[in-house]
């Protein structure tokens, strides 16, 4: 008998598509996120954003800081009232320290790469470890993407 497939309630709610060009990318890691109940609904009606956000290592603390999410309004009297609050980030004390020492070296920084819901409902965030492009890097990777479409297209119109 074949396996049925598995139902994922994988739902992205925030995605931060700037970083990849503006950074190249290391090592990326999923992280949990402290929220109150009005900012879980207001993210599961999709109002958010990240890009312009980042996150950093303070007091042993992972903690996310210019993240966009917007007032819940039937949740007027009881709701979250800053929608740009810092908000702290969970992870292993083994993962906080690599953060840490990751940032400490010449040009690295934290920057959330996508918001989700994972399959058990709960809103996790995935940062990654980076280093800033200059910008002759930033032309390499749109010259390289570029050929990549011409590629594709010429490739399709031959064949």
């Amino acid at each position: 008998m074949a396996k049925k497939p598995e139902k994922t309630n994988y739902k992205v709610v925030a995605e931060n598509r700037r970083a990849r060009y503006d950074y190249a990318i290391e090592e990326d890691l999923e992280v949990g996120i402290v929220l109150q109940g009005s900012e879980v609904k207001s993210l599961r009606v999709g109002q958010s954003n990240i890009a312009e956000s980042y996150a950093s290592v303070e007091n042993g603390e992972l903690w996310l800081t210019n993240a966009y999410i917007a007032k819940y309004e039937p949740a007027k009297t009881w709701g979250h009232t800053n929608e740009r609050q810092r908000r702290k980030l969970l992870c292993k004390a083994k993962e906080l320290s690599k953060l840490w020492n990751a940032t400490q070296r010449e040009g690295m920084t934290l920057v959330p790469l996508v918001m989700y819901f994972n399959d058990k409902g709960r809103v996790k965030l995935k940062i990654a470890i980076a280093k800033g492009k200059k910008l002759h890097d930033k032309r390499e990777t749109e010259a390289k993407r570029d050929w990549g479409r011409q590629k594709q297209r010429l490739l399709r119109d031959n064949s």
